[in-house]
């Protein structure tokens, strides 16, 4: 089994503050959350949890679309809490041999890191506890892992509304495209503010009351993300119309953009 070691000195996890990695954990339906956490998540109107599974649906069917390309390099950013089946596990299905590079900021989620370190044997699955908003510190140590001279998969699901405007998250994540060789792509899914407006203000103003600032952005804000990138087919659309086999997911209605691009 080749696995990392995460790298990442013991942190004290503040029960006092919801964490979205946490909020996340309760609408899956997960146990590794604590009461400030469900709180928030209770407020949240239904269509919350459908978000949380919808996004979770689209990194499952864009990561398998990728590996069955042959991308065995993964740096995904803004894990969250390990809800099986994990990218690693979907990816070294069809890419034993592949590398994946997990990140997060909650301190709770390295508790859980030996689950997102089992391997395949031929493969390596690393964890580094760092956040977006420093994207050096993240490649610095993805290096160490990944080979930056060969294409690298950059995930980013659900977590670039948690950067608000005044924290450049377009700067952010053109940062980190620009350390990525041609091939390389970019899978980001984020929450929108304009395909239910009413919707979106609610779910922002009650993650305000728990600490946690959003960034829910228009469809050309989150296209910003991709500017300059390929986008595959069929482009930016809503999480449960992105798909890449001939069985198509449920219609569903969808407050998420996401999307799959090409690094030209």
């Amino acid at each position: 089994m080749a696995t990392g070691t995460p790298d990442i000195p013991s942190q004290q996890i503040d029960t006092s503050k919801a964490h979205p990695a946490r909020v996340y954990d309760w609408l899956l339906g997960g146990k590794d959350n604590y009461p400030v956490d469900e709180a928030v998540g209770r407020a949240l109107p239904p269509q919350a949890h459908d978000a949380a599974r919808q996004n979770r649906e689209f990194m499952h069917r864009a990561a398998a679309w990728l590996a069955a390309r042959g991308l065995d390099q993964f740096l995904d950013i803004g894990t969250g809490i390990p809800t099986e089946p994990n990218l690693h596990q979907i990816v070294q299905r069809t890419v034993p041999a592949a590398k994946i590079v997990y990140t997060d900021n909650d301190p709770i989620v390295l508790r859980h890191a030996e689950a997102l370190l089992i391997s395949r044997p031929e493969g390596t699955t690393d964890y580094i506890q760092a956040d977006v908003r420093r994207p050096d510190e993240i490649l610095e140590h993805a290096r160490k892992v990944l080979d930056f001279e060969r294409p690298v998969v950059l995930s980013l699901i659900a977590l670039m509304h948690f950067v608000p405007d005044d924290q450049d998250p377009h700067g952010i994540v053109g940062g980190l495209v620009s350390a990525l060789p041609s091939g390389s792509y970019l899978v980001l899914s984020h929450a929108a503010s304009d395909l239910h407006p009413e919707l979106a203000q609610r779910v922002t103003a009650e993650y305000a009351k728990g600490g946690i600032r959003l960034g829910f952005r228009t469809r050309p804000e989150v296209a910003r993300f991709f500017d300059g990138l390929e986008l595959v087919d069929p482009g930016l659309v809503t999480a449960t119309e992105w798909t890449q086999t001939p069985s198509a997911p449920q219609p569903e209605d969808s407050g998420i953009y996401a999307a799959v691009a090409r690094v030209p």
